[in-house]
This record gives structure tokens, sequence and C-alpha cells, in this order.
């Protein structure tokens, strides 16, 4: 690990150790927002990673940055620095300035309809916009709509969003998912971008798959400490050949989700490849629900009680699996890709994985 890596890890972790804790993911599961640990976070930078210098940002490369976003979800993070970094990529594709603060993002509902409507200079939001993660604790939100028929890149504020709000729910992992209903809400910025829509979707995956190889990661953790704590019949139940094949199963998850989303973060610094992310989050998606089966097998009834954190892991597994595209859209895009590429083309289509 160079010296960059081990300062981010254990920046990330003291932050994390620190306010990560069991009432402070109570709290937010209860719709509070999590002041103390996304002011710690500030602090130090983290969640301006993807932003160049120039535009205020740590100056971090783009797999620093995805180091970060797996470290925090490593300690399931209640925060939206996904949705934070992903806002951020979007507005910078479009050339708008970012702001500061809490940024969110739409997660490209298939139910989403958003049209811009106005002169250049009042234009104006229309539409609805579905499940859009932390969308009561963001300073803006990010979303792409349609103006004249071409895909933009709309930035929003609080005091819009805060009237436009239709519908608050969660999702399984207990974080806040809004609906929002706008009717000629006032936007701060738009630009027009081609692939604006394409883009959301693919670094949204993209992030998605970080997050849950780190979730993954943290699970196989505590399945091992607990597989050497967890005394049944005089010995460690990790001693038992089925637990240790259980453990080399999900051991074996969480390399490929890591190997799988590292291949998609190296391509995809300056701009999402498609491919590469269908991959990861087809792959990754798959890991996480065998994954989190196996943790809760090893657990046994421990692992299903709310005192353990395993439970913060897996919900958020089960959760993000599905946001940005659940495994079968992305296998069915990657069956797309093949198929374009003709018989010739195939083979050196599938060998640069």
């Amino acid at each position: 690990m160079s010296d960059i890596r081990d300062d981010l890890e254990k920046t990330v972790d003291r932050i994390c150790e620190a306010h990560c804790l069991k009432e402070v993911f109570m709290s937010c599961e209860a719709g509070v927002w999590p002041q103390a640990l996304w002011q710690a976070l500030e602090e130090v930078g983290l969640p301006q990673a993807c932003l160049s210098e120039e535009q205020g940002g740590s100056g971090l490369s783009f797999d620093d940055a995805m180091f970060v976003l797996r470290r925090s979800a490593y300690h399931a993070a209640p925060v939206p620095l996904a949705e934070t970094f992903l806002a951020s990529r979007l507005l910078s594709a479009a050339g708008l300035k970012v702001p500061e603060g809490v940024l969110s993002v739409s997660v490209s509902h298939a139910k989403d309809s958003l049209e811009l409507n106005g002169s250049q200079n009042t234009p104006t939001l229309s539409g609805h916009a579905h499940r859009v993660p932390w969308g009561l604790s963001c300073d803006h939100l990010v979303v792409v709509a349609y103006r004249d028929g071409q895909p933009c890149v709309v930035l929003i504020e609080r005091e819009a969003l805060a009237q436009s709000r239709s519908e608050w729910v969660k999702n399984l992992a207990g974080e806040p998912r809004v609906q929002f209903d706008f009717t000629n809400a006032p936007i701060i910025a738009f630009a027009p971008l081609a692939d604006a829509k394409e883009r959301l979707l693919c670094e949204g995956a993209l992030m998605r798959s970080v997050q849950m190889a780190g979730a993954l990661q943290r699970s196989l953790g505590y399945s091992l400490q607990y597989a050497n704590d967890r005394v049944q019949f005089g010995r460690p139940i990790g001693k038992f050949q089925a637990v240790q094949h259980m453990l080399a199963v999900l051991a074996g998850h969480v390399a490929a989700s890591a190997a799988a989303a590292d291949a998609a973060i190296e391509l995809s610094s300056e701009a999402p490849e498609p491919f590469f992310i269908a991959v990861a989050k087809s792959r990754v998606g798959e890991a996480a629900g065998k994954g989190a089966e196996i943790a809760h097998q090893v657990h046994g009834a421990m692992g299903f009680t709310r005192e353990h954190n395993l439970h913060h892991l897996t919900r958020r597994l089960w959760s993000w699996r599905d946001e940005f595209g659940n495994e079968t859209h992305w296998q069915t895009r990657i069956g797309e890709m093949a198929l374009k590429q003709g018989a010739d083309n195939l083979w050196p289509f599938l060998t640069r994985l």
C-alpha cells in the first residue's frame, strides 16, 4: 500500500471509529442527520476527493477517491459520500461549478420523468424523481432532465427540494429515500450533456460496486473473527471443515468483487467504461447476495440480532445491489454489448478482462 493509501485508510478508520457508533446508526435510521460524522469528513476534505485542486478539491486521483469510498463502506458510514462524489463528477463533466456541502443525485429510476421548461434565463423543472438518496439532508440535488429532447445536468438547491417533497421512505438499510414531485421548481443551473443519463447510471453503478466491495470485506473480517472466537464442542467453529469451506467461498467472493471493482475504476477515471462497470456491478451484486448469506450462516443466531454490527453491512449490501441496476440489468447489458461485436470481434472483446 502506498503512503497516500495508508494515510487515507488511517484517516477514514479514525473518523469512522469515532463517529460510526451504534447510537449514531440508530439515530440515522430514525431520520437524524449525522452532522458530527459529516463534519469530520469535511474537515479533512474527503467529500471533495473527486474534485481537482482547481475546483477546490483535494487533488486525489480517482482510484484514491474510490479507495476512500470503499473504506467508508467498510465501516458502513451512514452518509451520502458516494452520492456527493457522483454529483461532483456529473457537474464537472457538464462544465458546471460544484457547490459546497452535501450533494445527492437521482438514481436513474425507471419511473423518473423530468423536463426543463421556461426561458434560458429563468428555467424551471417539472416531473418526478423517485427514491432519491438522502434527499432531505442534501444541500443540493443533481438530476438529469430533458430540454427539447436534449439531456441536461440540472442543479437544484435545498429550498426547492423542501417545497417539492412528496414521500419519504427508508431502504432496507434504513437509509432515507425521498420522492420529489417538481412543478415549475426553480433551479440554480443547468448544462447540456449528451451522455448525461448513461453517465449517471454507469458511474452510480460503479460507486455502488465499490461500496459493496468494502462492505463485503468487512463482512469477511467479522466472520473470520467470530469463527475463531465462538467455541463449540470444545474448539472454535472455525476449525470445522464445513465452516472453513463457507469462509473460503466468502473469501473468493470478496476477492472477485475487489478485482472487478478495481478493473472498472482503473478504466473510468475520466469517463465511465460501460463494459467493465457492467461486469463489476453484476459480479459484485452476485457476491453481495451470496456473501451476506454466508456471513449470517457463520454467525448463526448472533448474526441476526441488532446488537451485532453485521446487519449494518448486509442490509446495505442487499439495498445497494438493486440501485443503479441490479445483476440482471447489467448481465443483459453485457450480452447486448457482446452481440454487437460480431463473431470476429467477440473473443478480443471478452479477453479485455
